[in-house]
C-alpha cells in the first residue's frame, strides 16, 4: 500500500514570518494538528499543535494573563517550526512511513513531489486509523513461545 492511499490532501500552510496568534486561531478552528510551513511553495518546516502551546504561555486567556503572556502570542512561525522535516514522494510505501515513525520521534510527514511542493500529508493517526478499520493489516506475524 501506498502513502497516497492514505495521506491527507487538506493541507492548511503558514509562512515563516507568520504570528503563532494567526496559528494558535487555525489550531482551534480546524480539526487538524499539523501545519506545514511553505517558502517559495516548498515545504520547508511543520509546526505542532504541540508546538504552538509549548510556545504560548499558559495564562494566555485567564484572569492572571499579563502583557507578557499576550505577548508571546507575537512570535513567529520560524521560532518554534521543526525545519528540513522528513518527507516522502508520493510513491513511498505505507511500510517506509512506519519505518521513518518508529525510527524519528515525529508524528507527521509531508508528502512532496519532485520539487518539493507538499501535496499530502500522512500522521501516525491516519495510519493507526487504518488500521483501526483493517484497511492496511499488520505484515509482521506473533511468534508464540
Amino acid at each position: 500500500m501506498f502513502v497516497s492511499e492514505l495521506m491527507s490532501t487538506r493541507l492548511i500552510t503558514v509562512e515563516l514570518d507568520d504570528k503563532l496568534s494567526a496559528v494558535k486561531e487555525i489550531f482551534e478552528s480546524v480539526n487538524i494538528h499539523h501545519l506545514l510551513v511553505i517558502e517559495s511553495k516548498m515545504v520547508f518546516g511543520v509546526v505542532s499543535d504541540r508546538d504552538l502551546y509549548k510556545a504560548l504561555s499558559p495564562n494566555i486567556g485567564t484572569r492572571t494573563e499579563t502583557s507578557k503572556d499576550t505577548a508571546t502570542l507575537n512570535k513567529r512561525v520560524h521560532q518554534i517550526a521543526s525545519r528540513r522535516p522528513i518527507v516522502l514522494p508520493v510513491s513511498a510505501t505505507i511500510e517506509e512511513a512506519i519505518y521513518i515513525f518508529n525510527t524519528h520521534n515525529i508524528s507527521c510527514i509531508p508528502i512532496v513531489d519532485h520539487e518539493m511542493e507538499p501535496i499530502g500529508i500522512i500522521t501516525t493517526r491516519s495510519i493507526l486509523k487504518a488500521l483501526g478499520e483493517k484497511k492496511i493489516t499488520l505484515l509482521a506475524t506473533c511468534k508464540t513461545q
